[in-house]
């Protein structure tokens, strides 16, 4: 809530007696001076205040563009969620500007969003302004019409600043305009106002939350130096439980401010218990609450939108896209397109990318408070259940555009109300699963934890070969764990069996290599209990890469041969394919490189017979390092390179730093040191940024060479 309204001073009249209003010209008028008293200690937000310097030149004819005079007012809208301090904002820079309006300057809360639920009117803001210039009663019009002309009439040709706070809408704010220009207009207001921005050529100025620094700076302005200094650790706390909403920071520091006896990591302490709660933000009156501030954004949505805010505190992940949205609250995908936009007008939501919602923590509270205190619980779990069937059904759905030799599994069909992606290609799917996967994980944590066993090891599945390309292995290894203990609590077989797959080759990727036997040996022994021929046959290709990567290679060829015969048994001919390239490479580890080249041809003719990008690479990266050992080193070069762009081309990171280490080596035989120099550094700027274990090889050889890593 803004402060008081400083009383104006006294008239400065003209000579001429006052003419009547309908004589068509300005009655004598005062010079208001309006502005609420300025914040002490103002902090941050130097981005928006050099906007709003940028604004006032270039509407005083500073800004040089063409050296054309502005022919109406120059409006800016200061747009935010509650909270976020636009109040304070808008008077602190009209303090440091009011000497370039020697008019005077208005100002007006008009009550769009507040305790009362009562926006003032525009015959009530017309009126205070009309008595700001200290127009006499008698001479005022009866209509708000005439009325509204008289101030346009009083603000023509003069240099005034016009601060109109907390708007509703553009409805409210339209008539409030000057009609010429030389005034500026400050709007702020929880929603866009975009029709301002269209019609009255209004500049946006959208408001986000403090950054770390400007948090940290804000505690040190209402705290002081000394105690933001004696605990840092405390200090990283609240400002991450506050969000960077500047009311929040405020309300912790008024309470450390009044305790100066208290430590701040004992409030710090405070914030962490009541996470997830608004409990801790109560500042003493409806407008230093932080749930109030937001309950008036709420209380202004309609009946659709109000109910989507509240289910948002049901949906797992940070974010959400309008068809998670539409399946959350079951609906059309363009109805949650236009209540999503609602929500972000409101400034409920952030757009944070194009078509991806979401809202910092403590609305997400808010939302979680609104949902469990006005939705049943069954409507609750209906809601999650949906969700979680979008987000498994759309990932499969990406996983096959994706990786389309993997053999499928099976989910249960989706819920009434739900809406499933469509995927044309790899490159579609794959930014969608960079974009989703952090959501993915959240909702498979969530699944696990609220009874949707089968959801969480499903979703683990259908991510996995997606963290595995990435080099996403933590989260690998993290979500098959809980993926295996839903499985394990479901009595799922196939759900342990594939879980424990994942775990083993999360382990492989990190070096792991007994704890990823360990696991695909469980993992083998589940497929067999539940005659899954293709799942036995996945695990052998695992361990025959544990094996090569443990020098077994006698071992692993026994491996690559088993799944050979398994897929061949189960008539899967893209498995096949992928068994043959393995088996190869197993005859090339061992030095047969006649066997090799004769596996690995024949793999690569199959994947080019089925159009499989991911195998044809692995395919030429096999070719190459059989032409490298028998002394073939241009051919070598020549199927290494296809390797290489054809997993950049897929994004494939790992494999693509490992054809690149190949690639070097190959070139380095050649006798080519500056490509092998080249490759290699190549591939250990990728390993590196993996953590992958190969990268101390290459680093190695790198130096051997006389190269850098820097």
């Amino acid at each position: 809530m803004a402060p008081a309204p400083v009383t104006a001073p006294a008239p400065v009249t003209a000579n001429a007696p006052a003419p009547a209003p309908e004589s068509g010209t300005a009655p004598p008028v005062a010079v208001p001076q309006q502005l609420p008293s300025d914040v002490a200690h103002f902090t941050g937000r130097e981005r928006e205040l050099a906007g709003l310097d940028a604004l006032l030149r270039a509407g005083s004819g500073e800004g040089g563009g063409g050296g054309r005079a502005p022919t109406a007012a120059v409006i800016t809208v200061i747009a935010g969620s509650g909270g976020l301090g636009k109040t304070t904002l808008a008077v602190h820079w009209a303090h440091r500007v009011r000497d370039r309006f020697p008019d005077g300057q208005l100002y007006v809360n008009l009550r769009g969003f507040g305790p009362t639920g009562s926006a003032m009117t525009v015959a009530e803001a017309v009126r205070g302004f009309l008595d700001a210039f200290q127009v006499p009663a008698h001479l005022i019009p009866a209509t708000v019409e005439a009325q509204t002309a008289l101030y346009r009439s009083l603000v023509a040709d003069r240099r005034m600043l016009i601060l109109l706070d907390n708007a509703r809408d553009a409805e409210q704010v339209r008539p409030l305009l000057p009609g010429s220009p030389g005034c500026l207009v400050v709007l702020t207001s929880r929603n866009e106002l975009t029709s301002l921005v269209v019609a009255e050529q209004a500049q946006p100025l959208p408001l986000e939350l403090l950054d770390r620094a400007e948090a940290r700076d804000l505690l040190i302005s209402r705290v002081g130096a000394e105690r933001v200094a004696a605990e840092p650790r405390a200090v990283e706390d609240v400002i991450t439980v506050c969000a960077g909403l500047p009311l929040a920071l405020a309300i912790v520091a008024a309470r450390a401010a009044t305790h100066p006896r208290f430590g701040l990591e004992a409030l710090a302490a405070e914030l962490r218990d009541a996470r997830g709660s608004l409990d801790a933000f109560e500042g003493g009156d409806a407008t230093t609450d932080v749930r109030a501030v937001f309950s008036w954004s709420y209380h202004a949505l309609g009946t659709d939108a109000a109910r989507l805010f509240r289910l948002l505190g049901v949906h797992p992940g940070a974010d959400i896209a309008a068809p998670a949205a539409a399946s959350l609250v079951g609906i059309s995908v363009p109805q949650a397109r236009r209540l999503l936009v609602q929500l972000t007008r409101a400034h409920l939501i952030t757009e944070r990318a194009p078509g991806r919602y979401g809202c910092h923590d403590l609305l997400r509270a808010y939302a979680m408070e609104l949902t469990q205190a006005y939705d049943a619980e069954d409507e609750r779990r209906a809601a999650l259940h949906r969700v979680l069937d979008h987000y498994l059904h759309t990932a499969l759905a990406a996983g096959v555009a994706f990786t389309p030799h993997r053999e499928p599994i099976a989910p249960e069909p989706v819920q009434p109300g739900v809406s499933v992606g469509e995927f044309t290609g790899h490159g579609q799917a794959l930014i969608w699963f960079v974009l989703t996967h952090p959501v993915l994980i959240a909702a498979l944590q969530q699944a696990a934890e609220t009874g949707f066993e089968t959801h969480a090891w499903q979703l683990a599945w259908s991510l996995a070969e997606f963290l595995d390309q990435f080099g996403h292995w933590h989260d690998q290894r993290a979500v098959h764990r809980i993926a295996l203990g839903a499985a394990h609590r479901a009595r799922d077989l196939t759900g342990q069996a594939h879980a424990c797959h994942g775990l083993g080759l999360a382990d492989l990727r990190m070096g792991r290599y007994d704890r990823a036997r360990g696991h695909l040996a469980r993992a083998l022994n589940l497929h067999r209990e539940s005659g899954n021929e293709v799942g036995q046959a996945l695990v052998h290709v695992a361990l025959n890469l544990v094996c090569e990567r443990e020098g077994r290679h006698e071992e692993g060829l026994h491996h690559a041969m088993r799944a050979l015969k398994l897929y061949r048994a189960a008539d899967h001919r893209s498995g096949e394919a992928y068994a043959l390239n393995n088996v190869g490479w197993a005859y090339a580890k061992l030095g047969d490189f006649q066997q090799a080249l004769a596996h690995c041809e024949k793999a690569l003719n199959m994947f080019r017979e089925t159009g499989d990008g991911r195998g044809e690479s692995a395919a030429w990266d096999s070719l190459g390092y059989a032409h490298s050992h028998v002394g073939d080193h241009e051919q070598a070069i020549s199927c290494y390179r296809h390797a290489v762009e054809l997993r950049r081309g897929r994004g494939e990171r790992v494999r693509e730093a490992e054809s690149l280490h190949r690639l070097g080596s190959a070139q380095l035989a050649a006798g080519d040191r500056a490509g092998a120099r080249r490759s290699w550094q190549q591939a250990l700027t990728r390993f590196d940024s993996l953590g992958h274990p190969d990268a101390h090889r290459v680093r190695d050889g790198l130096t051997r060479l006389g190269g850098s890593d820097g």
